[in-house]
């Protein structure tokens, strides 16, 4: 359970996934902030919840943009919660290609600075703040929740960079979590497997039956309002900690 008049912040906010966590977290009494660089859908967000939400506009590998909505979330109350759920690109290209040209630097090293640096910055940013709040009966400050995927696992063909910058998250998530027991903040990771993001809500009925014939059960997409229900649990359980939780239907990526 969240705590009462509680403020919590969203990286890509208004996003598939981080949209229903804004939504599940609005609806269960915390404020808002929706930190997010799509302004339009960011500010349509806010618009329909009406008070106790606010967008800010958010670059998460920025530290001055990331304090920015850290502020703007001080200014509605306590700030307790942090969900990571910020997307990006997807870049599908091989270490090498079929032409025997090496894949692209510049391309592995953007994908790994939005996805794992800017999931960094977040957290450091997020966390120091929460330092600064009373504890609770178990000395708890506040708790933080990242985004991985089930392609730190498993990631297929052309996936080498993304896979790599979602496993660091996982990596990030034990030895981050130990770190901040020092400030009493607890800090868990979510792996969703394939979910129903508006990208995905796009693709034709073939590929969607692809997409989902390696799901056992049940025997779809993920869907966004299933995410923001564990990311609201793990805020609010106190005994959750440095756990990364896969949510896929019990899914495994084959190669390609």
């Amino acid at each position: 359970m969240l705590k009462p008049n509680s403020v919590a912040i969203v990286t890509g906010g208004a996003g598939g996934l981080g949209a229903a966590v804004v939504r599940r977290l609005h609806a269960d009494g915390a404020a808002v902030v929706v930190a997010d660089l799509a302004d339009d859908r960011g500010k349509s967000l806010v618009a329909e919840l009406g008070d106790r939400a606010r967008y800010v506009r958010t670059d998460v590998t920025d530290t001055e943009s990331v304090s920015g909505a850290i502020d703007a979330a001080r200014e509605l109350g306590e700030l307790r919660y942090g969900v990571i759920a910020h997307g990006g690109f997807g870049v599908a290209e091989k270490v090498v290609n079929r032409d025997g040209t090496p894949g692209d630097l510049g391309n592995f090293a953007k994908t790994v600075e939005t996805y794992l640096t800017g999931t960094y910055n977040v957290l450091r940013l997020v966390s120091a703040a929460l330092a600064t709040n009373d504890p609770d009966s178990d000395g708890c400050r506040g708790a933080v929740v990242a985004t991985a995927s089930i392609a730190a696992y498993e990631g297929q063909v052309g996936q080498a960079a993304y896979a790599a910058a979602k496993a660091g998250v996982v990596g990030l998530t034990i030895s981050g979590a130990r770190d901040l027991s020092a400030i009493g903040v607890r800090f868990n990771t979510i792996a969703p497997g394939t979910m129903k993001t508006p990208i995905m809500e796009s693709v034709d009925e073939k590929m969607l039956a692809h997409l989902t014939a390696n799901v056992p059960f049940p025997k779809r997409l993920g869907m966004p309002a299933e995410f923001a229900d564990l990311a609201a649990f793990l805020l609010g359980n106190g005994y959750m900690n440095g756990e990364v939780v896969r949510l896929d239907g019990a899914q495994r990526f084959g190669p390609k």
